[in-house]
Protein backbone atom coordinates (compact mmCIF):
# COMPACT_ATOMS: atom_id res chain seq x y z
CA UNK A 1 0.00 0.00 0.00
CA UNK A 2 1.20 3.38 -1.35
CA UNK A 3 1.84 5.84 1.86
CA UNK A 4 -0.34 8.76 2.18
CA UNK A 5 0.78 11.58 0.80
CA UNK A 6 2.17 14.25 3.09
CA UNK A 7 1.95 18.30 3.00
CA UNK A 8 3.49 20.81 0.09
CA UNK A 9 7.05 20.39 0.73
CA UNK A 10 6.76 24.60 0.64
CA UNK A 11 4.61 24.09 3.78
CA UNK A 12 6.70 20.95 5.73
CA UNK A 13 10.24 23.27 5.10
CA UNK A 14 9.36 26.90 5.49
CA UNK A 15 12.17 29.65 4.48
CA UNK A 16 13.05 33.11 5.12
CA UNK A 17 16.08 36.01 4.94
CA UNK A 18 16.77 38.85 6.53
CA UNK A 19 18.54 41.36 4.39
CA UNK A 20 19.33 43.69 7.10
CA UNK A 21 21.32 40.74 9.34
CA UNK A 22 21.85 39.05 6.25
CA UNK A 23 20.62 35.82 8.79
CA UNK A 24 18.40 33.21 6.94
CA UNK A 25 16.29 30.67 8.31
CA UNK A 26 14.63 27.31 7.46
CA UNK A 27 12.22 25.93 9.43
CA UNK A 28 10.99 22.06 9.45
CA UNK A 29 7.24 22.71 10.18
CA UNK A 30 5.49 19.11 10.62
CA UNK A 31 5.24 19.06 14.36
CA UNK A 32 2.61 16.37 14.29
CA UNK A 33 5.04 14.11 12.51
CA UNK A 34 7.72 15.46 14.98
CA UNK A 35 8.60 17.29 11.97
CA UNK A 36 9.94 14.28 9.39
CA UNK A 37 10.69 15.67 5.88
CA UNK A 38 8.78 14.19 3.10
CA UNK A 39 11.22 13.28 -0.27
CA UNK A 40 10.11 16.37 -1.51
CA UNK A 41 10.84 18.10 1.34
CA UNK A 42 14.00 16.79 1.48
CA UNK A 43 14.43 18.18 -1.92
CA UNK A 44 13.48 21.79 -0.72
CA UNK A 45 15.65 21.99 1.50
CA UNK A 46 18.67 20.86 -0.34
CA UNK A 47 17.24 23.49 -2.95
CA UNK A 48 17.34 26.33 -0.28
CA UNK A 49 20.54 25.53 0.70
CA UNK A 50 21.90 26.21 -2.88
CA UNK A 51 20.09 29.34 -2.88
CA UNK A 52 21.23 30.58 0.60
CA UNK A 53 24.76 29.95 -0.53
CA UNK A 54 24.92 31.67 -3.32
CA UNK A 55 22.48 34.41 -2.34
CA UNK A 56 24.59 37.65 -1.59
CA UNK A 57 21.78 38.67 1.19
CA UNK A 58 22.79 35.80 3.58
CA UNK A 59 25.60 35.12 5.34
CA UNK A 60 24.58 32.78 8.66
CA UNK A 61 21.61 30.54 8.09
CA UNK A 62 19.61 29.30 11.18
CA UNK A 63 18.15 25.38 11.39
CA UNK A 64 15.53 24.87 13.56
CA UNK A 65 12.25 22.74 14.49
CA UNK A 66 8.83 23.90 14.80
CA UNK A 67 7.27 22.13 18.01
CA UNK A 68 9.00 20.52 20.66
CA UNK A 69 11.55 18.79 18.80
CA UNK A 70 14.10 19.60 15.88
CA UNK A 71 12.81 16.28 14.34
CA UNK A 72 12.77 12.39 14.52
CA UNK A 73 14.41 11.62 10.88
CA UNK A 74 12.86 11.79 7.90
CA UNK A 75 9.06 10.30 7.08
CA UNK A 76 10.24 6.60 6.82
CA UNK A 77 7.16 4.68 5.61
CA UNK A 78 6.94 7.02 2.85
CA UNK A 79 10.30 6.06 1.83
CA UNK A 80 10.09 2.44 2.33
CA UNK A 81 6.67 2.29 0.33
CA UNK A 82 8.56 4.60 -2.50
CA UNK A 83 11.30 1.47 -2.44
CA UNK A 84 8.94 -1.03 -2.77
CA UNK A 85 6.51 0.36 -5.15
CA UNK A 86 6.25 -0.63 -8.85
CA UNK A 87 5.39 2.80 -8.86
CA UNK A 88 8.56 4.66 -9.45
CA UNK A 89 7.38 8.12 -9.77
CA UNK A 90 8.09 9.05 -6.45
CA UNK A 91 11.77 7.40 -6.15
CA UNK A 92 12.65 9.30 -8.95
CA UNK A 93 11.55 12.45 -8.25
CA UNK A 94 14.06 12.05 -5.29
CA UNK A 95 16.53 11.56 -7.81
CA UNK A 96 14.95 14.82 -9.51
CA UNK A 97 13.64 12.63 -12.36
CA UNK A 98 10.18 12.38 -14.25
CA UNK A 99 8.61 9.29 -13.78
CA UNK A 100 8.51 8.34 -17.36
CA UNK A 101 12.45 9.51 -17.92
CA UNK A 102 13.94 6.77 -17.05
CA UNK A 103 13.83 3.24 -16.14
CA UNK A 104 14.46 2.43 -12.30
CA UNK A 105 16.74 -0.78 -11.13
CA UNK A 106 14.76 -3.62 -10.73
CA UNK A 107 13.80 -5.63 -8.00
CA UNK A 108 16.44 -7.79 -6.40
CA UNK A 109 18.96 -6.36 -8.32
CA UNK A 110 22.27 -4.76 -6.37
CA UNK A 111 21.31 -1.11 -8.11
CA UNK A 112 18.21 -0.72 -6.72
CA UNK A 113 19.44 -0.19 -3.17
CA UNK A 114 22.82 1.23 -3.85
CA UNK A 115 21.61 3.85 -6.23
CA UNK A 116 19.90 5.23 -3.50
CA UNK A 117 22.71 4.81 -0.71
CA UNK A 118 25.06 6.26 -2.70
CA UNK A 119 22.53 9.14 -3.68
CA UNK A 120 22.89 9.84 -0.18
CA UNK A 121 26.65 11.05 -0.13
CA UNK A 122 25.53 14.23 -3.02
CA UNK A 123 24.50 17.22 -1.31
CA UNK A 124 21.96 17.44 -4.14
CA UNK A 125 19.88 14.60 -1.87
CA UNK A 126 19.51 17.02 1.01
CA UNK A 127 21.25 14.57 3.51
CA UNK A 128 25.04 16.16 3.35
CA UNK A 129 23.97 19.42 2.01
CA UNK A 130 25.32 21.26 4.87
CA UNK A 131 28.81 20.50 3.95
CA UNK A 132 29.27 22.32 0.69
CA UNK A 133 27.38 25.30 2.21
CA UNK A 134 30.04 28.18 1.64
CA UNK A 135 28.23 30.24 4.55
CA UNK A 136 28.36 30.02 8.25
CA UNK A 137 25.29 27.20 8.98
CA UNK A 138 23.73 27.44 12.93
CA UNK A 139 22.14 24.41 14.23
CA UNK A 140 18.92 25.24 16.73
CA UNK A 141 18.44 21.47 18.86
CA UNK A 142 15.35 20.85 20.51
CA UNK A 143 13.92 17.68 21.97
CA UNK A 144 14.77 14.94 19.42
CA UNK A 145 17.51 14.96 17.07
CA UNK A 146 17.56 11.72 15.24
CA UNK A 147 17.82 10.15 12.18
CA UNK A 148 17.95 12.86 9.27
CA UNK A 149 17.73 15.58 11.74
CA UNK A 150 21.29 13.71 13.76
CA UNK A 151 22.86 14.33 10.04
CA UNK A 152 22.16 17.61 10.21
CA UNK A 153 23.51 18.07 13.49
CA UNK A 154 26.87 16.46 12.09
CA UNK A 155 27.50 18.46 8.83
CA UNK A 156 26.46 22.00 10.68
CA UNK A 157 29.06 24.50 11.72
CA UNK A 158 27.75 25.95 14.80
CA UNK A 159 25.02 23.37 17.04
CA UNK A 160 23.08 24.92 20.32
CA UNK A 161 21.08 22.58 22.08
CA UNK A 162 18.44 22.52 24.76
CA UNK A 163 19.47 20.66 27.67
CA UNK A 164 16.62 17.96 27.50
CA UNK A 165 17.73 17.48 23.10
CA UNK A 166 18.13 13.82 22.34
CA UNK A 167 20.89 13.24 19.79
CA UNK A 168 21.05 9.29 18.10
CA UNK A 169 19.68 7.14 15.29
CA UNK A 170 17.43 4.56 15.26
CA UNK A 171 18.47 2.52 12.24
CA UNK A 172 21.10 1.63 14.92
CA UNK A 173 18.33 -0.33 16.26
CA UNK A 174 16.55 -1.70 13.66
CA UNK A 175 19.24 -1.35 10.60
CA UNK A 176 22.61 -0.57 11.84
CA UNK A 177 23.69 2.29 9.74
CA UNK A 178 23.55 5.62 8.59
CA UNK A 179 24.79 7.79 5.55
CA UNK A 180 26.80 9.94 8.05
CA UNK A 181 28.64 7.27 9.99
CA UNK A 182 31.70 8.39 9.36
CA UNK A 183 31.39 11.96 10.18
CA UNK A 184 29.91 11.38 13.32
CA UNK A 185 32.62 9.27 14.61
CA UNK A 186 35.04 12.24 13.26
CA UNK A 187 32.85 14.84 15.25
CA UNK A 188 32.02 12.79 18.55
CA UNK A 189 35.66 10.47 18.79
CA UNK A 190 34.78 7.04 17.38
CA UNK A 191 35.07 5.96 21.13
CA UNK A 192 31.84 7.31 22.12
CA UNK A 193 30.29 7.23 18.88
CA UNK A 194 31.05 3.41 18.48
CA UNK A 195 28.93 3.17 22.16
CA UNK A 196 25.72 4.95 20.58
CA UNK A 197 26.27 2.10 17.40
CA UNK A 198 26.73 -1.25 19.34
CA UNK A 199 23.62 0.05 22.49
CA UNK A 200 21.54 1.66 19.45
CA UNK A 201 21.13 4.28 22.96
CA UNK A 202 20.43 8.28 22.52
CA UNK A 203 22.89 10.47 24.22
CA UNK A 204 22.04 13.48 26.28
CA UNK A 205 22.93 17.17 25.37
CA UNK A 206 25.69 17.21 28.25
CA UNK A 207 27.11 13.91 27.00
CA UNK A 208 26.86 15.41 23.40
CA UNK A 209 28.73 18.52 25.02
CA UNK A 210 31.62 16.71 26.62
CA UNK A 211 32.06 14.78 23.32
CA UNK A 212 32.39 18.13 21.45
CA UNK A 213 29.89 17.66 20.10
CA UNK A 214 27.98 21.02 20.79
CA UNK A 215 29.15 24.63 21.36
CA UNK A 216 26.76 25.41 23.87
CA UNK A 217 23.82 23.73 25.81
CA UNK A 218 21.36 26.28 27.83
CA UNK A 219 17.76 25.73 29.30
CA UNK A 220 14.95 25.73 26.79
CA UNK A 221 13.80 28.68 27.39
CA UNK A 222 16.91 30.38 27.01
CA UNK A 223 17.90 29.18 23.43
CA UNK A 224 16.24 30.87 21.20
CA UNK A 225 17.93 33.83 22.42
CA UNK A 226 21.47 31.90 22.11
CA UNK A 227 20.87 31.34 18.93
CA UNK A 228 20.56 34.54 18.23
CA UNK A 229 23.38 35.40 20.18
CA UNK A 230 25.96 33.54 17.76
CA UNK A 231 24.18 33.91 14.73
CA UNK A 232 24.35 37.93 15.34
CA UNK A 233 27.96 37.42 16.06
CA UNK A 234 29.03 35.54 12.74
CA UNK A 235 27.23 38.15 10.72
CA UNK A 236 28.94 41.03 12.40
CA UNK A 237 32.22 39.24 11.66
CA UNK A 238 34.50 39.33 9.30
CA UNK A 239 33.40 39.91 5.58
CA UNK A 240 31.38 36.87 3.76
CA UNK A 241 34.45 36.57 1.16
CA UNK A 242 36.37 35.83 4.47
CA UNK A 243 33.95 33.34 5.12
CA UNK A 244 33.89 32.00 2.04
CA UNK A 245 37.93 31.03 2.78
CA UNK A 246 36.98 29.82 6.08
CA UNK A 247 34.84 27.46 4.78
CA UNK A 248 36.96 26.21 2.09
CA UNK A 249 39.54 25.61 4.30
CA UNK A 250 37.46 23.67 6.83
CA UNK A 251 36.12 21.48 3.34
CA UNK A 252 39.71 20.88 2.36
CA UNK A 253 40.21 19.21 6.30
CA UNK A 254 37.11 17.37 6.19
CA UNK A 255 37.93 15.95 3.01
CA UNK A 256 41.74 14.98 4.20
CA UNK A 257 39.93 12.91 7.02
CA UNK A 258 37.70 11.43 4.50
CA UNK A 259 34.17 12.88 5.15
CA UNK A 260 32.99 12.29 1.46
CA UNK A 261 34.90 8.88 1.63
CA UNK A 262 32.60 8.08 4.22
CA UNK A 263 29.47 8.83 3.02
CA UNK A 264 30.19 6.81 0.20
CA UNK A 265 31.38 3.49 2.12
CA UNK A 266 28.35 4.09 4.58
CA UNK A 267 26.45 4.07 1.13
CA UNK A 268 27.89 0.49 0.33
CA UNK A 269 26.98 -1.05 3.50
CA UNK A 270 23.45 0.01 3.51
CA UNK A 271 23.50 -1.05 -0.40
CA UNK A 272 24.03 -4.56 1.07
CA UNK A 273 21.76 -4.66 4.19
CA UNK A 274 19.00 -6.92 2.45
CA UNK A 275 21.93 -9.73 2.76
CA UNK A 276 21.96 -9.28 6.45
CA UNK A 277 20.34 -12.39 8.13
CA UNK A 278 18.35 -11.62 11.67
CA UNK A 279 20.17 -14.17 14.13
CA UNK A 280 16.40 -14.97 15.70
CA UNK A 281 13.13 -15.04 14.19
CA UNK A 282 11.81 -12.02 16.86
CA UNK A 283 14.92 -9.87 16.08
CA UNK A 284 13.97 -6.24 15.78
CA UNK A 285 14.05 -5.36 11.75
CA UNK A 286 12.88 -2.57 9.74
CA UNK A 287 10.80 -4.62 7.65
CA UNK A 288 9.14 -6.58 10.78
CA UNK A 289 8.56 -3.05 12.11
CA UNK A 290 6.80 -1.83 9.34
CA UNK A 291 5.03 -4.65 9.33
CA UNK A 292 4.24 -4.25 12.84
CA UNK A 293 3.52 -0.78 12.50
CA UNK A 294 6.59 1.25 12.67
CA UNK A 295 5.42 3.64 16.11
CA UNK A 296 4.19 0.43 18.05
CA UNK A 297 7.22 -1.67 17.46
CA UNK A 298 9.76 0.91 18.34
CA UNK A 299 8.19 1.46 21.42
CA UNK A 300 7.96 -1.99 22.63
CA UNK A 301 11.54 -2.95 21.14
CA UNK A 302 12.32 0.35 23.60
CA UNK A 303 11.33 -1.09 26.84
CA UNK A 304 13.66 -3.30 26.55
CA UNK A 305 16.39 -1.32 27.47
CA UNK A 306 17.78 0.11 30.47
CA UNK A 307 15.15 3.32 31.09
CA UNK A 308 18.23 5.75 30.59
CA UNK A 309 18.85 3.98 27.32
CA UNK A 310 15.58 4.21 25.41
CA UNK A 311 14.88 6.66 22.52
CA UNK A 312 11.81 7.82 23.46
CA UNK A 313 11.02 11.13 26.03
CA UNK A 314 7.97 9.48 27.19
CA UNK A 315 9.86 5.74 27.72
CA UNK A 316 12.33 7.66 29.60
CA UNK A 317 9.94 9.31 31.87
CA UNK A 318 7.44 6.45 32.76
CA UNK A 319 10.57 4.11 33.54
CA UNK A 320 11.86 7.23 36.20
CA UNK A 321 14.82 7.92 34.16
CA UNK A 322 17.47 10.70 35.77
CA UNK A 323 17.18 13.85 33.68
CA UNK A 324 20.93 14.79 32.70
CA UNK A 325 21.47 18.30 33.68
CA UNK A 326 24.35 20.07 31.92
CA UNK A 327 27.62 20.39 34.47
CA UNK A 328 29.05 24.01 34.49
CA UNK A 329 31.24 24.88 31.50
CA UNK A 330 35.19 25.18 33.14
CA UNK A 331 36.32 28.59 32.62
Amino acid sequence: MAAKPGPPADKIIRYRKDAKTRIATITFDRPDHLNAPTIAARVRYADLLHRASIDDDVKVLVVRGAGEDLGSGADLPEAMSAQRSEDQGPRLAEFRLGADEVRYPPQGSLRRGATLGQWYANPNSGIRGLQDFKKISILEVKGYCYGWHFYQAADADLVIASDDALFGHPSFRYYGWGPRMWWWAQTMGIRKFQEMVFTGRAFTAEEMYDCNFLNSVVPRAELEAEVEKYALACARNRSTDTVFMQKVFFEIMKQFQGEYMGSMLSGVFESMGGLVRPDADDEFTLDGALARGLGDAVNDNDGRFPPDWRLSKSGRMKAGAKKNAPRKRKQ
